[in-house]
């Protein structure tokens, strides 16, 4: 595939590496990693992200212009296509990564779900924590949840990077598969040559949910950071004190408690910053406080006694809200038992631009219509569903209704009263083929129907029933 863009372009009396290049590049890579139905595929991926409009049904993508097949190929390309995740993840793993002012890269991890609370026959669903337009509104509802891990950038801009996508299945470790995801991002990210020896450590970034401890636990020989945010209920502790004389080691020190403010000593670290959107953020610190892991849950099998997983505990508070609402103050947790002050300002910032994943989840569902449109009916009217696994594998039948099977798109049901006769054949344009050159066309047989006689039914004559009465009456 031949490469229409310049390789460099001039700045002065250098030369810079030219943006499109890389574009190019990952576009033939991408095209490469669709082994089946990759014509298809590759327009529809066109189609989607050019569409003017927010995504609602496949149908409609097939009159894009760039997307060169009829809406048959669509359907085709969704149900016997398939994606080489290898390759495609390696492909966003070498595109050009953001960094923050530091030269450090930051990767936000959150989970977005895919609601199906009326598609019983999906194959493991699991129960997606939704919150709700009140307070204690949240909900369960069923649906299929998607891990991702995005590059965060800096300035003004909401966009990221996503690297990696895993949907979890209902018997999942939340945070055993998380940490395999990550650790899979990060080593590709090293493959790429975007992480060397001696850089700054990757600062990864989580939201209330997570056991920040044990990713820092099973995470700890990667150069890697976690940062998160906790409950404002929580207990920590601080570092044991010297044994006595007799009697067991102490391993914990005295409690922490985030709702307890007199268990709280004098911070190590305090901060203030004048903000246009909070008003001033005052950032307060404690180092080296650790939580109490005990034999249970994801702890149950770990050989020997609960490692002590220290860090920085930060507490934010700001002034206002946007809209005047009253703040609550914000509990993170840093994998670094020494945080300073200059790391203080910089982690409760990189944890607010955590939400710009947000925007991405947003943009996924409601403009690129992730979660939107309706699932292909052939095969057997089978909704597709998105394997992490294989490719795109239909979902389980539905039981059946008593009707035949739904015919393919572009046919007709067959009856046995109409006779196939002898006719011409009509061709139906595309309706932007205006636009695009080469546009396909397909043809569509006609046939003459045989007329039929409508019978008329006779008239309807009232029962000896209702005539005996009329006649008592």
């Amino acid at each position: 595939m031949s490469i229409s863009v310049p390789d460099r372009r001039a700045v002065g009396e250098e030369s810079v590496p030219d943006p499109r290049v890389d574009l190019v590049s990952f576009r033939e890579e991408f095209y490469r990693s669709l082994p089946a139905r990759g014509d298809a595929l590759f327009e529809l991926t066109d189609a989607l992200l050019c569409s003017g409009t927010a995504v609602r049904t496949l149908v409609e993508l097939s009159l894009a212009a760039e997307h060169r097949r009829g809406h048959g190929a669509l359907y085709d390309a969704i149900n016997c296509g398939r994606i080489d995740y290898t390759r495609l993840r390696r492909a966003l793993g070498g595109l050009t990564i953001p960094r923050d002012r530091g030269g450090r890269i930051v990767l936000a991890v959150d989970i977005s779900a895919w609601l199906r609370p009326d598609a019983p026959t999906s194959p493991q669903r699991g129960f997606c924590h939704v919150y709700g337009r009140g307070k204690n509104q949240a909900q369960l509802i069923p649906g299929w949840p998607y891990s991702f891990v995005a590059a965060l950038e800096t300035g003004r801009t909401s966009w990221t990077t996503v690297l990696d996508a895993v949907r979890l299945r209902p018997d999942d470790d939340e945070t055993a598969v998380t940490a395999t995801q990550v650790r899979e991002v990060i080593t590709r990210l090293r493959d790429a040559g975007h992480h060397r020896d001696g850089d700054p450590d990757i600062l990864l970034v989580f939201d209330a949910g997570y056991e920040l401890a044990r990713l820092a636990f099973v995470l700890a020989d990667l150069p890697v950071q976690v940062l998160g945010r906790m409950r404002s209920d929580r207990v920590l502790c601080f570092p044991a004190p010297p044994p006595g004389r007799t009697g067991r080691p102490p391993r914990h020190g005295s409690d922490f408690k985030f709702a307890d403010p007199q268990t709280w000593p004098e911070p190590e670290t305090t901060t203030s910053t004048d903000t246009d959107r909070y008003g001033t953020a005052t950032a307060a610190a404690w180092n080296r406080l650790h939580p109490r892991l005990v034999h249970r849950g994801s702890w149950a099998d770990h050989p020997g006694p609960p490692p002590i997983v220290e860090g920085t505990v930060i507490r934010l508070t700001v002034d206002h809200l946007p809209g005047d609402r009253h703040p609550k103050p914000v509990w993170l947790w840093y994998s670094h038992p020494g945080a300073g002050t200059a790391d203080i300002d910089r982690l409760w910032q990189m944890f607010l631009r955590r939400f710009d994943l947000e925007h991405t989840f947003r943009f996924f569902k409601q403009t690129l219509g992730w979660t939107a449109p309706e699932a292909p009916q052939s095969r057997g009217g089978r909704p597709l569903d998105l394997d992490r696994a294989g490719g795109l594998r239909p979902t389980p039948a539905r039981p059946s209704s008593g009707r035949g099977p739904t015919p393919p798109v572009g046919t007709t049901r067959p009856t046995n009263t109409i006779d196939a006769g002898t006719g011409s054949s009509r061709v139906f344009a595309h309706p932007r083929d205006d636009a695009c050159s080469g546009q396909c066309t397909e043809t569509q047989s006609t046939r003459t129907r045989t007329p039929t006689r409508i019978e008329k039914h006779p008239p309807r004559t009232a029962s000896p029933r209702g005539q005996t009465r009329r006649n008592q009456s």
